[in-house]
């Protein structure tokens, strides 16, 4: 027998009935959504055949697409490169406005915060519609799309590091007289760098997957050679441009990791 058996004070298990009512009301809920939105699951079995189709279709993939679209893929990289850059720069002076410790004007903080949720309740593909038709068909309008797409995301993740930093060396310095600036400077940034930066690279990593899909929308990039094969249903060249972009995204992602880790 334990300790505690022989002391007459056996643990008792907690109850878990809330646990169970939350999956139950959950099931509920998830259930009456899909009926109301006529979300029938049976239509995947009703149209496997043209599924089993499709997919035959896509294979074998036309391995020489990769050459024709090497030029786009690489435009594409470079959107997503630019993009987040722009993003970067434009998130700075937001996070710092966004973070309740640093500024002690809530007017200020809570009204960068709802310009923000403003800002990232915007899909990317609408906002590279809307700059297609400011800035053209082009390249540019990809890119100002990923730029303010990259605002929402940095500027979020990164105002949440910075409420979430140690204070002491916050207040040793104001205690010595230290100015706003020095105080962001030398009492913030040094703990929250490393974070920031990992952010930013999983912010590049998002915009090279949502920069391969501007093109749908006259944005530039490998996304018009996207909407090229669909048109045509060319779906071997739509599985070769999957595949593209996969060793893309998993060669950055890769790149991204070890960057993280020396950083981390």
């Amino acid at each position: 027998m334990t300790q505690l058996e022989l002391n007459g004070s056996v643990p008792v298990k907690p109850p878990r009935t809330s646990f169970y009512l939350f999956l139950v009301g959950l099931f509920v809920i998830v259930f009456i959504s899909a009926v109301y939105i006529e979300a029938d699951p049976l239509q995947f079995a009703l149209n496997s055949s043209n599924m089993l189709d499709l997919l035959v279709r896509m294979v074998p993939p036309d391995w020489s697409y990769f050459v024709t679209t090497t030029p786009a893929m690489l435009d594409t990289i470079r959107m997503a490169l630019i993009g987040t850059t722009i993003g970067t720069i434009f998130s700075i002076p937001i996070m710092f406005l966004c973070a309740r410790n640093m500024f002690s004007a809530q007017w200020l903080v809570q009204g960068c915060r709802l310009a923000l949720n403003i800002l990232r309740t915007i899909p990317d593909l609408l906002l590279a519609a809307i700059f297609a038709a400011i800035l053209g068909f082009s390249p540019l309008a990809g890119i100002a799309a990923l730029g303010v797409f990259s605002i929402g995301i940095i500027a979020k993740l990164s105002y949440e590091a910075i409420e979430n930093i140690d204070d002491g060396p916050l207040e040793s310095m104001t205690a010595v007289g230290a100015t706003k600036l020095q105080w962001i400077a030398f009492g913030v940034i040094p703990q929250v760098l490393p974070h920031i930066v990992s952010y930013i690279l999983y912010t590049f990593e998002i915009n090279i997957r949502a920069a391969a899909i501007l093109g749908l929308v006259g944005a530039g990039g490998i996304g018009l050679f996207y909407n090229r094969a669909l048109g045509y249903f060319a779906y071997d060249q739509v599985m070769a441009l999957i595949l593209y972009t996969l060793v893309v995204v998993v060669i950055i992602d890769f790149i991204s990791l070890k960057i993280r880790e020396h950083l981390l």
